[in-house]
């Protein structure tokens, strides 16, 4: 047996109502949770057996009803229903009846106490006679209270009975009291909810700024972090998970799963889709809630992925800047270098010659013995040595006289690889090239280019000591003319990258290698114009790529 209250309440019973209600609108919960304790209010205050809300949204209804079940408890649920323009709720909504006729007030509310009896009115509209079947679907009793909501928002309250002439005329008034401080709470609520939803915003945003503000923070740890901080800034945390998909890489809260209940945004960096923030609700559906998420929810994600794909460029951007501060560095110390080398270089001319030209001099004694001969040849030799280190030195530091000429960079390289060719296959070294065709000119000196590629295949050629590969190739762009030469040698960590062009550093065995001739490459092409590109990890062999500039430009 069901237990109804009874109708015939007082105006204080009604006033304490709309007090409850607007209390209830305060207390700072979700609009979910509003709605549920503002139907169960009037339901079990009225005694009715359904009470609806009903809001007006572009062409449909969005209903929010409770209504008592065969065993007295409350069913709560939300849809959506189409608003047909001939349809009574729709002609009452638009104002076409005389609120003067019978079963209307002077504030457009109806009521009925059968509505299973078809209702005719006179429509104030065109002053003809319609008959509406109200369509109540097993309740009698009727009453419909228009609700203004604000900015322009239109509805209804809609409580429905079982029973024949439930509500009594009095109380009509009453009820449209409590429709008007509903009308007030929802506002109320709203701007409430639309408050407290801002300030997590904001929260959020301000934690991703802190930490950003960490000094020496990574990208790893920046990520990690803002995925913990987003659960808080929706409107059910206790219900939220995010997900943080970043190129290879995914950061998740420990509850994330994937759920139908699901928000987007692309981290777009540079123009390229990098990857994406995805927040979550773990429940599968929420009473009242088709789609729970606010659309200031959907504005935050969309700022925190704009956010991380601002970080993402900065981080970018400052590695550019300490690389480029690196190469300026290094240039910085080439040219110091070369400075000293071209001195130490001029000053050891003269006495080279000396030595070179006094030793070749009493060479020419008939009279000296064969052991005098022999040390006369190594000193003769070690000055000639000396002298190509002299020439090495001055051509590191840009100061040996260059001759430049057009020239194709094919036939430099096959002259040069004439002389290297049978040491490659000595050393069991595949040789292999690849020489684009209709190569553009540059502008060179052919002599300092062949040295160029004649130190690069060497010290290839010394680094592979059981045999490999060797390639050898040409391309060119619209700008430059491009030659690249790869190994399968052993390659080099990231410290001996960062050396290989400075003089006198080598990984070689003592007496094996002067150190000198990546430097002479690396200050033969900056003479040219070009610049040297190297790729190199360890056990995974290197490749050296020289640009040049395309004569003419």
């Amino acid at each position: 047996m069901r237990k109804v209250v009874p109708s015939g309440r007082l105006l204080k019973d009604f006033c304490n109502l709309s007090v409850k209600i607007l209390r209830f609108a305060n207390k700072g919960i979700s609009h979910q949770e509003f709605l549920r304790e503002v139907l169960r209010m009037i339901i079990e205050f009225s005694g009715c057996d359904s009470v609806e809300i009903k809001i007006e949204n572009g062409s449909y209804w969005v209903c929010w009803e409770a209504s008592r079940q065969k065993k007295g408890e409350l069913k709560f649920k939300k849809y959506l229903t189409e608003i047909l323009p001939g349809q009574f709720s729709h002609q009452l909504l638009q104002g076409h009846f005389d609120p003067n006729a019978p079963n209307f007030t002077e504030l457009g509310s109806f009521w009925t106490g059968d509505g299973k009896v078809p209702v005719v009115f006179i429509s104030e509209r065109d002053g003809k006679q319609k008959e509406y079947s109200l369509g109540l679907e097993g309740y009698r009793s009727l009453l419909f209270i228009p609700l203004t909501l604000e900015e322009g928002g239109r509805g209804f309250l809609e409580l429905k009975s079982e029973k024949v002439n439930f509500f009594r005329k009095y109380e009509i008034e009453f009820y449209e009291g409590v429709a008007q401080t509903l009308s007030e709470a929802f506002s109320d609520q709203k701007a409430q909810a639309a408050l407290r939803e801002r300030v997590k915003e904001l929260s959020c945003l301000y934690g991703i700024a802190k930490i950003i503000q960490r000094p020496g923070i990574s990208i790893e740890d920046i990520l990690s972090q803002i995925v913990e901080i987003l659960p808080p800034a929706f409107q059910f945390p206790e219900q939220t998970a995010a997900r943080i998909r970043m190129d290879e890489h995914e950061y998740r809260t420990a509850n994330f799963k994937e759920t139908p209940l699901a928000l987007y945004s692309e981290i777009v960096v540079n123009g390229s889709r990098r990857g994406m923030v995805e927040v979550v609700y773990l429940a599968e559906r929420f009473e009242f809630e088709e789609n729970p998420f606010l659309q200031e929810e959907q504005h935050l994600i969309d700022g925190v992925a704009k956010q991380i794909s601002l970080i993402i460029e900065g981080k970018k951007a400052e590695e550019e800047r300490r690389k480029l501060e690196g190469q300026l560095r290094h240039a910085d110390r080439l040219a110091t270098i070369g400075e000293l080398s071209a001195g130490v270089a001029h000053e050891l001319n003269e006495p080279l010659g000396n030595i070179l030209g006094f030793a070749q001099l009493i060479k020419k004694d008939s009279g000296l013995s064969e052991q005098t001969i022999k040390d006369l040849e190594k000193i003769e030799g070690a000055s000639l040595h000396a002298r190509e280190v002299v020439k090495k030195l001055l051509l590191f530091a840009r100061q040996m006289p260059t001759r430049k000429t057009r020239l194709n960079l094919n036939d430099v390289v096959k002259e040069g690889l004439y002389f290297l060719e049978s040491r490659c296959a000595k050393e069991g070294i595949k040789l292999k090239t690849d020489l684009s065709e209709n190569l553009p000119e540059i502008e060179a000196d052919p002599s300092q280019i062949q040295q160029v590629l004649v130190n690069l295949v060497v010290n290839a050629v010394q680094s592979m000591k059981h045999g490999g590969r060797l390639d050898v190739v040409t391309r060119a762009s619209s700008t430059y003319v491009a030659l690249i030469v790869s190994d399968t040698g052993p390659g080099m960590s990231e410290d001996i990258k960062r050396q290989i062009f400075l003089p006198f550093f080598t990984t070689k065995e003592v007496g094996h290698g002067t150190g000198l001739g990546l430097a002479v490459v690396h200050g033969i092409v900056s003479s040219h114009g070009g610049d040297i590109k190297v790729e190199s990890e360890e056990g995974k062999g290197a490749t050296f790529e020289i640009r040049l500039p395309r004569a003419g430009l």
